[in-house]
């Protein structure tokens, strides 16, 4: 086969020995795992793509090993102009740090280049070895001739592809093949598969466990007419010159994994592990359904910047999704780095995993919580640049309000969880602006006109800021026993006809005068932060 092999790349003078040299085995600890992510430019990063890559940079991270980025852009039908760097940019938000791979503008990394469509000859050096061993053929079939092909299985109920009896051009002679290239008709290369549809392989996933799968028996392509490489063949080809060790991809990819095992084997390549991650399912009525990008917003992994979720909270959802102990190693080290828990793939789910916006949303509300005024502050700053100007301006114009602010109700065993993102803060703070501040929601339905009235005038007149928090309180207590209402919310209860309301009544009439809402962060803290003539004017114009 030889001749053949030089007929059909006569420009490929490489051997498969010369990229083994060229691109060795690494040298890194014994149980160093090489990890990647391999995504497709199409112009859509999908949620899904998180869960493995998170777990991919963990198994990397946790053993020493090498966590890279390729990019698979061998269909340039379907590439979007931008989609690379949006890849890119979108894994850097999120914390994916890798040691090697694709970045803006180029590359970084020895095991290079990390973007299939630049890695042509490399494929083709052992496309031309497989032709030389008898493992692949050139096909010359048309379109036509296809679907001649699909059309005779559909009627005769047979298994659709190109094998056996309906490979039309895995027996051709030498003579018949060179016939048609002298004659310069287009092919595609196709692997001679050695399997059998209807025998089974065993095969252990580290996350689905052990699995029993038909042989391949399909000639699937290898080389397009274009000499670029199908994702199968590349793949295998590059997690080899790589050196991966363990690959994670969604579940949807075990159907290819009969193709990915013959290619492995027929090209001489020890096996990497693999992991294929349940696919991401959601709730729709009382069924479940696959997260879609055509139907779900929150499919995109654009969307979460969009609507403000720190990149931290979100890698928090991820985790709790991909082990099933790391919530409750997060309770017991609330103050810990994610780095620190202890990622297991023996902690991974084999059946679908649920997506649910509104854990996300008390995960996050929960991390927001215990990040520092400061880191809130930057974080808020960074995202309201971009996305909402009014609430940039207000954290930006004078940076020691907004920390005050920040700061209320944080550093303390119990921080307050006001917010899950960074979209529903400027509702959150914007009282404290007084372009901004209105009264939106009313005073207590139990309260008439002339006692709110008198709560706000003799408040006004007992109030000032340098008062503690027990202090201030007591003057509200003795304020509600003066105008008839119970000191203790428990008195009230004891005997509710003896009083016209209670306490909370009077520190609620308070509170929406001087924030305009019935919930507020901690009165006696915000007060402090507006200061006495605000809060006095404020009081004054409730009235």
């Amino acid at each position: 086969m030889n001749d053949l092999a030089d007929r059909l790349f006569p420009h490929i003078h490489t051997l498969p020995k010369d990229m083994e040299i060229r691109f060795p085995p690494r040298n890194l600890p014994e149980g160093a795992k090489v990890t990647r992510i391999a995504p497709s430019p199409t112009g859509f990063v999908h949620f899904g793509n998180l869960f493995p890559a998170l777990c991919s940079e963990r198994l990397a991270r946790q053993s020493g090993g090498v966590f890279l980025l390729r990019i698979e852009d061998t269909d340039a039908k379907r590439e979007v102009e931008g989609a690379v760097d949006l890849i890119i940019s979108s894994f850097a938000y999120y914390g994916m740090d890798f040691d090697e791979g694709a970045v803006i503008g180029g590359d970084f990394g020895v095991y290079g280049p990390y973007r299939q469509s630049q890695r042509a000859q490399i494929y083709q050096t052992f496309a031309k070895q497989l032709v030389r061993e008898g493992k692949a053929y050139p096909c010359f079939c048309s379109e036509e001739e296809l679907n001649e092909i699909r059309q005779a299985q559909e009627n005769e109920k047979a298994t659709p592809g190109y094998y056996g009896k309906w490979s039309r051009c895995s027996q051709m002679t030498k003579e018949e093949i060179d016939a048609k290239l002298d004659a310069g008709l287009p092919f595609v290369l196709r692997l001679h598969a050695l399997g059998d549809g209807k025998k089974k392989f065993k095969f252990t996933d580290l996350v689905k466990g052990k699995l029993e799968l038909p042989e391949n028996e399909i000639d699937h392509v290898l080389l397009k007419s274009d000499g670029i490489p199908t994702y199968h063949f590349a793949h295998a080809i590059d997690d080899h010159l790589m050196r991966v060790t363990h690959v994670v991809r969604g579940e949807e990819w075990l159907s290819s994994l009969p193709l990915h095992v013959q290619l492995f084997d027929m090209l001489g390549f020890c096996r990497p592990h693999y992991m294929h991650i349940s696919l991401l399912m959601k709730q729709d009525g009382n069924s479940k359904r696959k997260l879609s990008k055509r139907h779900d917003p929150e499919a995109a992994l654009t969307f979460y910047r969009q609507e403000g979720y720190p990149a931290a909270s979100v890698r928090e959802y991820v985790m709790t999704v991909l082990n099933s102990n790391y919530e409750e190693w997060r309770a017991a080290n609330s103050n810990a780095a994610l780095e620190a828990f202890p990622f297991d793939t023996k902690k991974m789910s084999a059946s679908g995993a649920l997506f649910d916006l509104q854990k996300l949303n008390d995960v996050s509300k929960n991390t927001i919580a215990f990040m520092s005024a400061e880191q809130v502050w930057e974080l808020l700053l960074d995202w309201s640049q971009e996305y909402d100007p009014t609430l940039y301006a207000m954290l930006s114009t004078d940076p020691q309000k907004a920390l005050a602010i920040l700061s209320i109700g944080r550093n303390c065993a119990k921080p307050r969880k006001d917010f899950a993102m960074w979209k529903g803060v400027k509702e959150y703070l914007d009282f404290f602006y007084e372009d901004h501040f209105a009264i939106r929601e009313p005073f207590p339905e139990n309260v008439s006109r002339e006692d709110i009235d008198a709560v706000l005038t003799k408040y006004a007149q007992i109030y000032t800021p340098d008062d503690d928090q027990a202090v201030w309180f007591e003057k509200v207590s003795n304020l509600a026993a003066e105008l008839g209402f119970a000191a203790k919310t428990k008195e009230y209860k004891q005997n509710p006809h003896a009083y016209k309301g209670h306490v909370g009544d009077i520190s609620m009439i308070i509170r929406i005068a001087v924030t305009g809402k019935t919930m507020s962060p901690d009165l006696y803290e915000v007060m402090k932060i507006l200061g006495k003539d605000l809060v006095e004017k404020r009081l004054a114009l409730a009235k």
